[in-house]
């Protein structure tokens, strides 16, 4: 999820927490919680920090290792650390279950979106990403918003608007997941142009009744659509080069960061006077009739090098880029 909501649902596991009598048995105790589990709930995206280093670094590991199962772990007994440190009365293992459950909620919740986490670290290294919840979406965030404005304003106790909260989330993430099974059950039948072979993905949109749709077929055609209100509407069609330039283009360290993050990549090759563009795009996030997650080599004529980029940047701002770095 975004930072927002990562934030939001850190003070909503704060407020959940005063269901436990030890902790509002406390004249601290509200204060440790929401510390622990607003920094539980952000801290396995301190991995963010690796953008000082490069966008390769960043790309490559965001959500790798950070999101795994000894992260959680680790993440939990260093934040229950420092927060026992500061508030010694408290049970330290009451501070512990809230915080160990903030960071698994950030991690889980990582899980429903399309980027994915690498959570299931050191057992397997693969992405996993169930493309069911947007990264942001309206109704988890400000569902959590009003829950904490009835809290703080005494409207309601904290011991009755968040339990009420997350059942709410529970059935509104079971009813995401039974339409996402259902209609990528149902995508292939509607679609007219099917072919035998063809690989159909649901993406997630902040709207509830409209998703993104890939179909990848079995010559490297990226079909690019849309499900909206039980209508099928295809927008685009991406055919990857076949090319040495883009083989050549696989050894460079911003191509392998992407190719790492990315089920749905498509290479292009743009012959230039000094040598070849190649240009790789994520095929799923799809803005304003372009595809801004990319990575891009420059190489002369015997597929050397000359510059790259990897990461966010439309169209304009990456000519752009490109041209300034070039003179």
């Amino acid at each position: 999820m975004d930072t927002g909501t990562h934030f939001v649902f850190g003070l909503g596991l704060g407020g959940l927490a005063m269901v436990d009598p030890v902790i509002t048995s406390h004249a601290f105790g509200p204060v440790a919680i929401l510390i622990g589990t607003i920094a539980g709930s952000n801290a396995p995206d301190l991995d963010g920090l690796l953008r000082f280093k490069s966008n390769a670094d960043y790309i490559k590991n965001h959500r790798g290792l950070s999101h795994s199962f000894p992260a959680i772990i680790g993440w939990a007994a260093l934040i229950t650390t420092v927060v026992s440190l500061l508030f010694r009365n408290i049970p330290w293992w009451h501070i512990g279950f809230w915080v160990l459950l903030a960071v698994v909620v950030h991690v889980i919740s990582d899980l429903f979106n399309s980027y994915g986490t690498q959570a299931f670290r050191p057992v397997s290294k693969q992405w996993v990403a169930w493309n069911i919840i947007h990264i942001f979406d309206p109704f988890i965030f400000f569902s959590h918003l009003l829950a904490i404005l009835l809290w703080i304003s005494g409207v309601a106790a904290p011991q009755v608007v968040f339990p009420v909260l997350y059942a709410m989330l529970g059935i509104y993430y079971g009813w995401r997941t039974l339409v996402h099974r259902r209609l990528s059950r149902k995508i292939a039948k509607q679609d007219p142009e099917s072919q035998p072979g063809d690989r159909y993905t649901l993406l997630p949109t902040v709207s509830l009744y409209r998703w993104n749709l890939v179909r990848l077929s079995a010559d490297c055609t990226y079909g690019i659509g849309e499900w909206d209100h039980g209508r099928l509407k295809w927008i685009d069609v991406l055919k990857c080069d076949d090319h040495p330039a883009i083989d050549a283009s696989k050894r460079h360290q911003d191509v392998i960061a992407f190719l790492s993050v990315t089920p749905f990549p498509c290479g292009h090759v743009k012959p230039q006077t000094w040598g070849y563009e190649v240009r790789w795009v994520d095929v799923r996030y799809r803005y304003r009739r372009q595809y801004p997650f990319v990575a891009v080599v420059l190489m002369d004529l015997s597929y050397e090098p000359l510059q790259s980029y990897v990461g966010w940047l439309s169209d304009e701002r990456l000519e752009k880029r490109l041209r300034m770095n070039t003179y």
